[in-house]
This record gives C-alpha cells, structure tokens and sequence, in this order.
C-alpha cells in the first residue's frame, strides 16, 4: 500500500472523530499539502507533510505510515509526526487565561441594568487593556 486517501488517513490517525468531517474539511479547503488545497480523494504518501486547520489551530503532521482502518490513539499516534509550532499549541493557553469561570451575581439580584451592563463592560475592558499595555 503506497497511497490512501488523505480523509480516509485523517479519520484513520484520529486528527478527526469521523470521515465525514474529515472529508468537509478538505471540501472546504482546510486541509493542504505542499500548500494547495486538497480533495478529500487525494491520494497520500509517506513522508507528506498535511496542514490542518481545526478549531482555529493550524496543525501540521508529517505521514510516517498509511492505514486505512481506524486503530486506538496509541497506535495512531505511530503513523505521524506531529510537526505543528509551539506557539500554535500555545494559541489555546493563551486565550484561555483569566476566563475559568463565569461572572456570579447575587441570588435574586435578576439581569444587570443597562447602566450597570455598561458599568460591567468598561471594567473588563479597562482590565484587559490594562494587561495588554504590561506586554
């Protein structure tokens, strides 16, 4: 086996949870080879490097080995390289910070007012600027 699909090998390697999304993801342009957008009939190679946009990430696998069939993530994980930048897998971290939960309003208090939406509106906006200017 020299080729295999390239929706076949993102389904198989578990970079998606089924072929029909990997296959709407080449449909739609978020998969690339050598910078070109590719179909999901696209028959792939060993030592190809596949980029992939998921989720807002921009991942980047090289293929090691060809399956067809999906095997367990230990297995898969054999078939590529994960070649993707730090500050990509970072992008996540980075968004997340200082949104672990969600504002609480006393028991009763009810939907802030207009005034005080905006009172709430302006001291994020003064704290998230205020952090940006310390960068």
């Amino acid at each position: 086996m020299d080729k295999v699909r390239i929706d076949k090998w993102l389904w198989s390697v578990r970079i998606f949870k089924s072929r029909t999304l990997a296959t709407d993801a080449c449909k739609s342009g978020k998969v690339k080879i050598k910078g070109a957008n590719v179909k999901p009939s696209y028959l792939v190679e060993r030592e190809e490097l596949v980029e992939v946009r998921k989720n807002g990430f921009d991942l980047q696998f090289k293929v090691i080995d060809l399956i067809q069939k999906r095997v367990s993530a230990p297995l898969a994980q054999l078939c590529y390289e994960d070649l993707t930048p730090a500050e990509e897998l970072n992008k996540y971290q980075d968004w997340f910070v200082g949104k672990a939960s969600a504002e609480q309003r006393e028991k009763g208090a009810g939907r802030p007012t207009k005034k005080e939406r905006r009172t709430i509106d302006d001291f994020k906006w003064s704290r998230d600027a205020s952090e940006n200017a310390e960068d």
